[in-house]
């Protein structure tokens, strides 16, 4: 018995410091080297500041920019709380938060059809996307906000789509924070709408 004892103490030794410290130091080390922009989370630069990532979402609410979709990790896109409401279809607080949304854009947009992706919150609720036609019903807003015709910005959103991954998997989308990076680049505003 003490032998077994001693080959399974040896055992969870070795594995804890091959699986636990040597495998993850390495694994890390060639991601760093091979992958360095994802490894690290794929930050967007500008000037020499970061000013946010490809993957996660950040909350963008003046009128100049576009909106991503709503987040229900924790305080507004907080990657450390990421995760769904799990709220069911018929849960009074969700479709309470849902009629709040759809109401302020209503009243955004009157009579166009809302996107469902404009009231919706990812799984992660951290989504960075947005559909092409969530993009394009803020496209009166940004314009007016800007003082730029709506073609403009229409065209900065087929420029900014990313097609289907490999042509089939998953739908077009508009990462919300390259667009507005990219607004700010060609159409600055005066005064910070953030």
């Amino acid at each position: 018995m003490k032998r077994n004892l001693m080959t399974a103490l040896r055992m969870t030794l070795v594995t804890t410091i091959l699986l636990g410290l040597i495998y993850p130091f390495l694994i890390t080390a060639l991601s760093k080297t091979f992958f360095k922009d994802k490894a690290n989370g794929q930050l967007v630069t500008k000037n020499g500041v970061v000013v946010g990532s490809r993957i996660i979402a950040q909350p963008f609410t003046g009128a100049a920019y576009f909106h991503p979709r709503p987040s229900a990790a924790g305080n507004g896109y907080d990657p450390t709380n990421s995760g769904a409401t799990n709220y069911g279809p018929t849960n009074q607080k969700l479709i309470d938060r849902i009629k709040s949304d759809v109401a302020t854009l209503q009243a955004e947009n009157p009579g166009k059809p809302i996107p469902v992706d404009m009231v919706t919150t990812s799984g992660s609720g951290l989504d960075p996307h947005i559909s092409p036609a969530a993009a394009g019903f803020q496209i009166p807003r940004v314009a007016r906000a800007r003082s730029m015709s709506q073609s403009d910005v229409a065209k900065l959103i087929g420029e900014h789509t990313e097609g289907r991954q490999f042509g089939f998997l998953g739908e077009p989308r508009v990462n919300v924070l390259e667009l507005n990076l990219a607004l700010d680049e060609k159409f600055p505003v005066k005064t910070s709408a953030k």
